[in-house]
């Protein structure tokens, strides 16, 4: 173990004596409780900002998983009760396209926590071996910075009479190290429910807080104070510290996150409005009312009107007429006298004149009324000529 986590605990080793060094600079005794415990909140400043580009990821993942969740709800109803490898494969498929689609990830939340893991195993099996060291019975004569004289002051370094690297259940615990260990545990359980519920319940969206996934985050929201408070007994109380000043940071970094840059539809960014009109109303402006925003729907292409057949004959079908065999009516008794009446005139045309086809009354008319004298359509026409 201490081969794999080598390169961790020498850099944890080093962080741990520079700001020792620093505090003994500043007038605090070297072997005191109070510079080694002041280490160890040092080593979590550091490693949290070199953390901080993986907390913007694990913000915007957060955000994005809570706006994906009305979909990701319509998503398993439309699978409920399927359970053939093909619908489960679909679904799967599904989900990583809209996770995709979002830009998130559901294991992008856990980074910093994971990112700290190997962190939190270095410096837990630094601060085991520190007896070991001050004794000169470990496999080296040094971790790193960390030589022999500076285990031995760290390992009887006190907080309130209780070794940093002493822990509940040791054999040779006393009283001191049970309250410590106690009051610690019970820090860090507080400030891990609270960061939770600033994160799960003031900065998301109603919309975030129904279905099955906001109901697991319920869960875990209870579930991990006990599970952080059942584990701590087994942890030196310098490595409490270490979880308790990270759960601090994570709190107030939270906090300002979520005040100054809130989820939108979120109960904080309620908060915020309502802080800027205020302000607003202080200074003598109007408040900026924010117009909501009109989700214009994709428009498909128009669909022309269909052209309707007008409806031949309208008048009443002549008596004995049978339908025609392209399913259209039979002509009008109107239509009917109109086709007699065009077949009594054919004959009477001459042989060299062309067949009218039917000319509009009004038209023959005006064409009379302008006609000249002695013209051949004329009766005087034919008089002059004999």
């Amino acid at each position: 173990m201490d081969t794999i986590l080598w390169p961790l605990m020498w850099v944890v080793a080093w962080i741990m004596v520079a700001f020792h060094k620093l505090l003994t600079t500043l007038g605090l005794d070297s072997a005191s409780g109070l510079a080694w415990a002041g280490s160890i909140v040092g080593l979590v400043i550091v490693i949290r900002i070199l953390l901080i580009p993986l907390f913007v990821k694990q913000i915007k993942a957060s955000r994005g998983m809570q706006l994906v969740a009305p979909e990701m709800q319509k998503l398993q109803a439309k699978y409920k009760g399927k359970t053939d490898p093909a619908s489960r494969e679909a679904m799967t498929r599904e989900t990583m396209e809209l996770y995709k689609k979002h830009g998130t990830n559901p294991f992008a939340s856990c980074l910093p926590i994971l990112a700290q893991s190997p962190i939190f195993f270095a410096l837990f099996t630094v601060l085991n071996r520190l007896d070991e060291l001050s004794r000169g019975d470990y496999s080296r004569d040094a971790i790193g910075p960390l030589t022999q004289d500076l285990a031995s002051e760290a390992s009887n370094a006190t907080i309130f009479g209780a070794p940093i690297s002493s822990y509940f259940l040791s054999s040779d615990a006393d009283a001191a190290t049970r309250i410590v260990t106690v009051v610690l545990i019970i820090l860090m359980s507080a400030t891990t429910f609270f960061t939770q519920k600033q994160l799960t319940q003031k900065n998301m969206p109603a919309t975030a807080l129904q279905g099955p996934m906001a109901q697991q985050q319920k869960i875990l929201l209870y579930v991990l104070p006990l599970v952080f408070a059942v584990s701590g007994v087994n942890f030196p109380i310098g490595v409490l510290i270490y979880w308790t000043t990270t759960n601090i940071w994570s709190m107030g970094q939270q906090f300002y996150v979520i005040r100054n840059n809130p989820t939108p539809g979120s109960e904080a960014e309620r908060q915020l409005k309502e802080r800027r009109a205020r302000k607003a109303a202080a200074r003598g402006e109007l408040p900026v009312v924010e117009e909501p925003t009109i989700e214009e729907k994709p428009r498909g292409q128009r669909q022309q009107p269909k052209r309707k057949d007008r409806a031949r004959g309208t008048g009443p079908v002549a008596p004995g007429s049978a339908p025609r065999p392209d399913g259209t009516q039979p002509a009008s008794a109107g239509e009917a006298a109109g086709a007699a009446g065009a077949g009594n005139d054919a004959p009477n045309a001459t042989a060299g004149s062309t067949p009218a086809a039917g000319p509009n009354p009004r038209k023959r008319k005006n064409r009379n009324q302008t006609q000249r004298p002695g013209s051949p359509d004329g009766g005087n026409g034919a008089a002059d000529a004999s």
